[in-house]
């Protein structure tokens, strides 16, 4: 007999002592998950549980949870985790919810349960295992490609590249095509990827936009957002998500 998968999503959060711009909801911390991380999950069959950024409950989660979803952020990884000295202008921190997303997944990691990096969250799986960061793409990899698009998140950005032989490029079959749409909400991207993990998939412009690890039954980091389905890719991904974190019995 089969069961719904609970998935834990992780939060955002702010603290309006140092975030001003987030005092508007609160003059106290407060967690943010936009809504669709939850509806996708559910579409998909899954049960979202999102996940407060406390490190003690950490063997409690990976106890409870199947599988596991490192959403996007309004934030960066700190420089200092890759062995960057300079933070460039635009980077913003969040130590607190980076020191838990990033505990949580190493244990997710050694237990072999699954793991989805959206955005920001495949940036902490990279720098996780060892790779480094583009700070900011417009001084780093200028290009005529816009990956910080202004259009709604629900519409394509730009197109990516699938690369074959991955483990992404068999999950989704047919739809495997060269000129597959994906919405673009980034200004870093991956700039070494780390050892015990390959690229899955590449922007025109030579951005990696999508990583997974090797070793592993189902570890996937994608740049862009699948939560909004801008095409049956991203269905496709968190359907399959979704299947191995099915327990069985």
């Amino acid at each position: 007999m089969s069961h719904k998968p609970k998935i834990g999503i992780t939060l955002d959060s702010v603290d309006p002592d140092f975030q001003s711009d987030g005092s508007w909801y609160s003059k106290l911390p407060w967690y943010a998950l936009r809504q669709r991380y939850c509806d996708a999950i559910a579409e998909a069959g899954g049960i979202p549980i999102p996940l407060p950024h406390n490190t003690d409950l950490i063997p409690d989660f990976s106890s409870l949870i199947d599988g596991l979803v490192i959403s996007g952020g309004g934030f960066d990884i700190d420089p200092a985790l890759y062995g960057v000295a300079e933070k460039h202008p635009t980077v913003t921190i969040n130590s607190r919810r980076t020191a838990f997303e990033w505990q949580l997944a190493q244990e997710f990691y050694k237990l072999d349960k699954p793991i989805l990096g959206i955005c920001g969250g495949m940036q902490l799986l990279n720098v996780m295992m060892g790779g480094t960061l583009i700070q900011h793409i417009p001084d780093e990899a200028p290009s005529n490609l816009n990956h910080k698009q202004e259009k709604p998140r629900s519409e394509a950005g730009h197109t990516i590249t699938i690369t074959e032989g991955t483990l992404f490029h068999r999950l989704i079959g047919d739809l495997a095509r060269k000129d597959v749409s994906v919405n673009s909400i980034h200004h870093q991207a991956i700039k070494n990827v780390a050892n015990g993990l390959r690229v899955n998939a590449l922007a025109p412009d030579g951005i990696i936009e999508g990583i997974e690890a090797i070793n592993h039954p189902f570890c996937i980091g994608v740049q862009w957002h699948p939560e909004f389905h801008v095409s049956n890719v991203d269905v496709s991904l968190l359907n399959a998500f979704i299947r191995t974190a099915t327990p069985h019995g």
